[in-house]
């Protein structure tokens, strides 16, 4: 291959230069050629010359001697051409001096015979005959044979540069004819040589394409099998990614994923729902919309104590616990964090991995829990206390007894005895309500007409409440018969009226109320130490001053009282929770500030009177409509949506009213609101469903509440009309209730 080439560099260097050396050659003849086209041309000019220069003679003499006009028009003629004639001619053989010499010679000499030959047609003109003759006379016949002499020596000297060029012109043709045949003897030698090399070389790439298919053919066989192997572990791959990121989209933990400078790499959906994250928040800006305190909910967390701040130092943890108060007044919020450094391949940290859990239910039922194992130890401990002092004041009503018969002459001493026996008394009273609470009073329970009971109970109420306090019944006509002990129940309903009052100090409504109920299993589980099953409901709503809701955490405690010194013992409300609880019932209360407070006692219906459970329920109303929930209380709000949900609802929850007009204000779709009545903060239930109504007309609104319903249609915070879903309710209460309001 390497002499090949070498070859045909060869081959190709001498074809350049004979090509280049055909090309000159022939520009050369092409050059000789043109010459003698020139020269051809110059004679052909110096011929006619003469005769034109004879004619113009010959027109000048005739017209001179006839004066014949057609003669001096011939003379013009001639004499104009040849004047036309001579610069080209001096042009074209300026190359060659001494013709050139000749030409201007003779064009001189040609110039003055016409100017003697005008001067003799003008004199003729003019009738000067003897001029004419004087200037015909003195013709300068020298003038004309030097004419003639110069044309004839220009002529000669271009017939022998023509000869001379053709002459050159044919060996130089004869050169370039020889150049070409070598030219093309090399190119045939070259075309041989390559042909040669063509072959041999088609012959070796021919083995070489041979060889390189079989390689081909192995390289492809490998490369199937790898592919092959690489789509399956793509494939493999591509399942485990999306069973991840289903996973990662479905966990109910909220996941973040941050780098070293805070910025939020990863989420998922329940990132934005528990903690309002939202894409494009960094860590700084997410915690600037809390207050993040340790456990206790009363210790702020410092920033270096923050979870994301230990997970980037290094440190891994698990289960720790924070409470988080949103500044913008939702309830406090309590998550279980862990967390995790991100480390890249030399080890530095490039990250962390923190994974929130809401334990705020939990803590809300244990706290309920709590709060039902307090009374009950309270209640063991005040009855065992109650039962030692019953002892000791038996004996001290006995004796103040005997001290009062035996003092008769005494009647000083008798009447500070009998003062004795009156504390004594109202010490015994006083026993018999921690007794109830603690519920170790000894009961009576009977069936009992709660609708008869409430009517008897209401007459002695008016005038014992007074003049300023409207009492009003609202009783259910088919009313279950409780099996309670009636006098436990008038003193249970007195306590609570008298709280009413105590409320109201500038007057105000109190409402009794019956219902049959049913308490259903998720009320159940809510609620520690409720049995899910029917109850006989008795209801006191009031429209007083409301209790906060530190009150309403041990309004049920003994001796707790907001009341003063002296006006109050704290063990009305006790007594009651006691007597519910030892009548095998249930006690529930519903309180805001400036809204009055309603208590509910679920007391257990009477043997025989049970309702009995259908054989086959009907099948619960479902839908696919979007629900907006807005519900302050987190336990109840987290069951609402449970239910709906489980019956094809979307739901969008919200804990007061600004947070739902925020989620409304961002675009947020739904078909119905789904409202508690009395919340805390600015805004009411019935405030919000106006805004709405005014931002989305025709919207479907129901509303929920503690309270009853006749309680808050009478108060005046709803028209009647409206729908009022009345807590607590069963999951088909609430199922038929959505349907109605979704369907009008």
């Amino acid at each position: 291959m390497p002499s090949q080439r070498i070859i045909l560099g060869i081959g190709l260097a001498i074809l350049l230069v004979i090509g280049a050396a055909s090309i000159g050659l022939d520009l050369k003849s092409r050059y000789d050629i043109a010459s003698v086209d020139r020269a051809l041309g110059i004679l052909s000019k110096l011929s006619d010359m003469r005769p034109l220069l004879r004619n113009a003679e010959s027109a000048a003499r005739a017209f001179a001697l006839t004066g014949d006009e057609k003669f001096a028009t011939e003379y013009r003629e001639a004499s104009d051409t040849i004047l036309a004639a001579l610069p080209p001619l001096i042009e074209a053989v300026k190359d060659n001096p001494t013709e050139k010499q000749l030409i201007e010679q003779t064009k001189a000499l040609v110039e003055r015979q016409i100017a003697v030959n005008g001067e003799l047609i003008r004199l003729r003109n003019a009738g000067d005959s003897a001029a004419v003759a004087d200037l015909v006379g003195r013709e300068d016949r020298e003038a004309t044979a030097a004419i003639a002499g110069n044309l004839a020596k220009a002529v000669a000297e271009e017939r022998r540069l023509l000869f001379a060029r053709r002459a050159e012109s044919d060996i130089n043709g004869r050169f370039l004819l020889a150049i070409d045949l070598a030219g093309v003897a090399l190119i045939l030698v070259l075309a041989t040589v390559l042909t040669l090399a063509a072959r041999r070389s088609r012959r070796e790439l021919q083995d070489s394409l041979t060889a390189s298919k079989a390689n081909n053919e192995a390289l492809e066989a490998a490369v199937a099998e790898r592919t092959e192997h690489l789509v399956a572990a793509h494939d493999e791959l591509r399942l485990s990614a999306a069973i991840l990121r289903s996973t990662f989209h479905s966990m109910a933990e909220a996941v973040l994923v941050i780098d070293t400078k805070g910025e939020v790499l990863l989420s998922n959906p329940a990132a934005e729902k528990m903690l309002r994250y939202r894409p494009g928040m960094t860590i700084e800006l997410l915690r600037s919309l809390s207050t993040v305190f340790h456990a206790d909910g009363v210790t702020p967390l410092l920033v270096q104590d923050m979870p994301a701040a230990r997970a980037l130092r290094g440190e891994a943890f698990d289960a720790t616990e924070i409470m988080v108060r949103p500044v913008s007044g939702n309830p406090p919020v309590h998550l279980v964090i862990s967390g995790r450094p991100l480390r890249d391949a030399a080890g530095a940290i490039s990250g962390a991995a923190l994974v929130y859990h809401d334990v705020t239910v939990t803590r809300e039922t244990e706290h309920k829990l709590l709060q039902s194992q307090k009374l009950d130890a309270i209640g063991k401990l005040t009855g065992g206390v109650a039962h030692d002092f019953n002892n000791m004041l038996t004996v001290i009503t006995g004796t103040t007894e005997t001290l009062v018969a035996g003092l008769k002459h005494e009647p000083a001493l008798q009447k500070t005895a009998e003062l004795i026996d009156q504390a004594a008394e109202r010490c015994s009273e006083l026993i018999q309500h921690l007794l109830a609470f603690a519920r170790r009073q000894p009961l009576q329970p009977r069936n009992v007409d709660i609708n008869a009971t409430v009517l008897d109970i209401a007459k002695l109420l008016r005038p014992t409440l007074g003049e300023q306090i409207e009492v009003n019944s609202i009783l259910e006509q088919e009313m279950a018969v409780a099996h309670i002990d009636a006098s436990q129940l008038a003193n249970s309903l007195l306590n609570m009226a008298i709280n009413a009052r105590d409320a109201m100090p500038n007057g105000g409504k109190l409402l009794l109320e019956t219902r049959n109920v049913v308490l259903d299993e998720a009320y159940a589980q809510a609620n520690p130490g409720v049995k899910p099953g029917p109850y006989v409901m008795l209801a006191v709503s009031d429209t007083g001053a409301g209790m906060p809701q530190g009150v309403l955490d041990k309004v049920f405690e003994p001796f707790f009282t907001t009341k003063e010194v002296g006006k109050g013992s704290g063990l009305g409300l006790s007594m009651v929770y006691g007597f519910v609880k030892q009548s095998g019932g249930h006690i529930r209360i519903y309180s805001e500030i400036g809204h009055g407070t309603t208590i509910k006692l679920y007391l257990p219906p009477a043997r025989g009177q049970v309702e009995a459970t259908p054989a086959a329920a009907p099948p619960l109303p479902h839908g696919n409509e979007t629900i907006m929930v807005v519900e302050d209380d987190a336990l109840v709000r987290n069951f609402v949506t449970a239910q709906l949900q489980s019956l094809g609802y979307r739901t969008v929850a919200a804990a007061n009213g600004p947070a739902a007009m925020n989620l409304i204000e961002d675009g947020q779709k739904f078909d119905l609101l789904f409202t508690d009545v009395i919340m805390p903060g600015s805004m009411t239930g019935r405030e919000l469903a106006d805004k709405v109504l005014k931002l989305r007309p025709g919207i479907k609104v129901l509303y929920t509440s503690g309270y009853t319903d006749n309680a808050i249609v009478h108060q005046g915070r709803l028209d009647p009309g409206v729908l009022l879903l009345t807590k607590p309710y069963r999951k088909s209460q609430l199922a038929n209730m959505i349907r109605r309001a979704l369907t009008g």
